[in-house]
């Protein structure tokens, strides 16, 4: 029996497309261990939204080097559709699957063979407009929380990404099908769900053809028994509907909890990034949700150094978000990505400015989560426990996201328990 490990890189999206590759691979009589373990083969699964990214992922082909200079490596993910031939000249690399292909990995993998030394690896990457099917997937066993797609690839052209040039476009499970997948999950004693995607407000797309919307998704999965708990992972404020925050502040299951990417809070920026909105929506989306919710926890995406982001621009996105009654801010720092439309626009922000913006934001991030977290004192909540154990402590996250720490207790790990919470530590 041949021993597989897998490495991913990114977004929750990519972690439930590995664990269901992993468990394809189990089928076809693989091992599946940990990657440190020396296994025969490498499957590195990678996201291409920052130059940094790209970093990552030949850093860890040199990690498997080292463990195992026999062990094939392949590539698959983002990076890996849109740079095919670059990776393939990666020393070490063996095979290069692209959106289309990684789904066959399982197919494929009795047809690889390891590449000599000096030799390119084999490539099997078809144009975008070739990724039309839908692939179902989620995650087990990682963590506590499982990862459940249910929608993939994009249709919104913004100027920074290359997502749609990587995922190709908007499509989505259907409705009883995801729901089947939640009931499977359930029996697993599962006891929370987080819906991923890559544009999971844009549910619904099949074929081309609106079947369904998120709203009635939600619907449904809130009827699904054996889930405590259902999470929105990120949606975009132009689809998250006054519907569907009604919706949550009503629900059995679903938690008040939003991520809700903004990027900017300038006007100015949001049109040269080809946003959807201004930053009025995304403050009704803000207000709409805390009218109905008080305690819900809500999550901001923010590039900085975007092409375009004056001073004046920055330090407006800097207020507005300084004003949100906001819990915590994801920064990302604007990289140049070939074939995106930012590149083409003149005005571009040293790269000492964007890491100087960067810091400042992320301040703020931290102010942001320490006083949504003091707000948090005195209540009762309830927590779903994780198997992260350190230093004799034990972690979970109430329903809105506050991070809980309590005395290690294997009887609580996976377990839902009230809590009082108490006060303020280093970890939460």
């Amino acid at each position: 029996m041949k021993k597989v490990a897998f490495y991913t890189l990114g977004c929750k999206l990519n972690f439930s497309e590995t664990s269901t590759l992993a468990r394809l691979m189990e089928q076809q009589g693989f091992e599946r261990v940990e990657f440190n373990q020396r296994p025969d083969v490498f499957i590195i699964n990678t996201c291409s939204v920052t130059d940094n990214a790209d970093k990552k992922c030949r850093k860890i082909v040199r990690e498997a080097q080292k463990i195992n200079p026999d062990g094939y490596v392949a590539i698959l993910g983002c990076y890996a559709q849109l740079k095919p031939q670059e990776i393939s000249e990666i020393p070490g690399v063996d095979a290069v699957l692209g959106a289309s292909e990684k789904f066959r990995l399982h197919e494929l993998m009795p047809t690889f063979t390891k590449v000599p030394s000096g030799q390119p690896a084999q490539v099997f990457n078809s144009p975008i407009e070739h990724a039309i099917d839908y692939h179902a997937s989620y995650s087990l066993n990682d963590r506590t929380r499982t990862f459940l797609k249910v929608q993939d690839g994009c249709d919104y052209p913004c100027a920074y990404c290359t997502i749609p040039l990587a995922r190709g476009k908007s499509r989505s499970d259907t409705v009883a099908n995801v729901v089947q997948m939640a009931r499977e999950i359930a029996d697993r004693n599962v006891k929370e769900i987080v819906l991923t995607g890559v544009n999971i407000g844009d549910f619904g797309l099949i074929d081309g053809q609106r079947q369904a919307t998120f709203l009635d998704l939600v619907r449904a999965l809130d009827e699904v028994e054996g889930i405590d708990r259902f999470r929105i992972s990120s949606i975009e404020p132009n689809l998250l509907t006054d519907e569907i925050i009604e919706f949550v502040a009503q629900s059995k299951r679903f938690v008040p909890h939003f991520h809700i990417p903004l990027q900017s809070g300038s006007n100015q920026v949001l049109g040269l990034m080809r946003r959807r909105y201004k930053r009025e929506l995304y403050a009704d989306r803000v207000a709409k949700i805390k009218s109905l919710m008080p305690d819900a926890c809500i999550g901001v995406d923010v590039i900085v150094g975007h092409p375009g982001e004056t001073n004046d621009a920055f330090l407006d996105t800097y207020t507005f978000l300084n004003e949100l009654p906001i819990s915590y801010l994801h920064v990302f720092t604007y990289s140049e990505r070939p074939n995106t439309a930012a590149v083409d626009i003149k005005l571009v922000v040293p790269g000492s400015v964007r890491a100087e913006r960067s810091k400042m934001l992320h301040i703020l991030s931290d102010k942001k989560r320490r006083a949504f977290y003091e707000s948090q004192v005195g209540r009762a909540a309830t927590v779903l426990f994780e198997e992260d154990i350190a230093d004799g402590q034990m972690q979970g996250f109430t329903e809105n996201y506050v991070r809980v720490v309590a005395t290690y207790d294997p009887l609580l790990i996976n377990e839902l328990k009230p809590v009082q919470l108490t006060g303020l530590t280093p970890m939460g």
